[in-house]
């Protein structure tokens, strides 16, 4: 069995997130509190208990996710005896993901990590005022279609491909206009379905310059080590270990497409067969079934399914 490790991004993030998980191990529950030390907020109770619509803030979304993510990985090196660098062919991750990812190789401390994720979060916010970008689900429409709608769309407005997640599933980000008249025509050309989706901003599209530049000064400040693990970034789908570039690239990242499909591909043609899905939710479990049914994937994110995975 070769292994990559993967962490995912928005959308995973749910109430109760991590509760289970901090209950059941004294190890995950310092990572939270490190996390809330870090912020001077604490997001852990938000996470725990609520309410929903301040989790979902992108400011607060963005550390929880990587919060859970390294929360279990603290599981499984201290109570597992996980060596990453001997054990993972690769580390990955979608989009906020890929920043819980260089925090688990040892790129980025946990608190640094947490503040960069706060920054980045409220930096994508504050690019657009609300109302103005959006961001829409095509499903059943490969990249090379989805682009062609966001090229056509983008006669009324900035439309862009943000996100080629699997076979059959592109997001487009722009303004409000272009992204309305991609959904348009994007059923014009036979997708199964197009909708917008709940989100605050236009992420990954050229509208978030602004949070780009904010995330190239952030990054210039923080301590970034080499990775053991190489990573599989998001916006070229190939190997990285240099700090230099990987820092290039997560600049990059805030207003290029995430190349999910492609950074999958890129892991099984090197060999990987098993992808550990590691935090919140099942997102890039399902969406690796889709990319390559040969792919066996599997979730830790609950006391149960990390027990049966360290029994392995």
């Amino acid at each position: 069995m070769t292994q990559a490790f993967v962490f995912p991004g928005q959308g995973s993030q749910a109430v109760g997130m991590g509760k289970d998980v901090a209950a059941a191990f004294a190890v995950a529950k310092d990572v939270f509190d490190e996390v809330d030390d870090a912020l001077g907020q604490n997001l852990s109770t938000l996470m725990f208990e609520g309410p929903g619509d301040e989790l979902v803030l992108t400011e607060n979304a963005q550390p929880a996710i990587m919060a859970v993510s390294l929360a279990v990985m603290r599981v499984l090196v201290k109570q597992g005896g996980l060596d990453l660098a001997a054990q993972a062919a690769f580390v990955a991750g979608h989009s906020l993901g890929e920043y819980s990812a260089l925090a688990a190789a040892g790129c980025f401390s946990l608190a640094d990590t947490a503040r960069l994720l706060k920054i980045r979060g409220r930096a994508m916010q504050d690019a657009v005022p609300v109302g103005e970008g959006a961001m829409a689900a095509l499903m059943g429409l490969d990249l090379d279609v989805a682009t062609l709608v966001a090229e056509e769309a983008s006669k009324v407005g900035v439309c862009t491909t943000a996100n080629d997640n699997a076979p059959g599933q592109v997001v487009v980000s722009g303004t409000t206009l272009g992204v309305e008249r991609a959904i348009e025509i994007a059923k014009e050309k036979g997708a199964k379905r197009a909708i917008l989706l709940p989100v605050s901003a236009p992420f990954h599209c050229p509208l978030m310059a602004p949070a780009a530049d904010v995330m190239a000064a952030a990054l210039a400040d923080v301590p970034m080590a080499t990775i053991p693990v190489p990573l599989i970034a998001n916006v070229i789908a190939v190997p990285v270990t240099d700090p230099t570039e990987i820092r290039t690239l997560l600049v990059e990242q805030v207003t290029a497409m995430v190349r999910w499909r492609e950074c999958v591909l890129t892991m099984k043609g090197q060999g990987v067969d098993t992808l550990i899905e590691v935090g919140a939710g099942k997102v890039l479990s399902g969406l690796a079934r889709r990319i390559d049914s040969d792919l066996t994937a599997v979730s830790l994110g609950t006391p149960e399914t990390i027990e049966e995975f360290l029994k392995d």
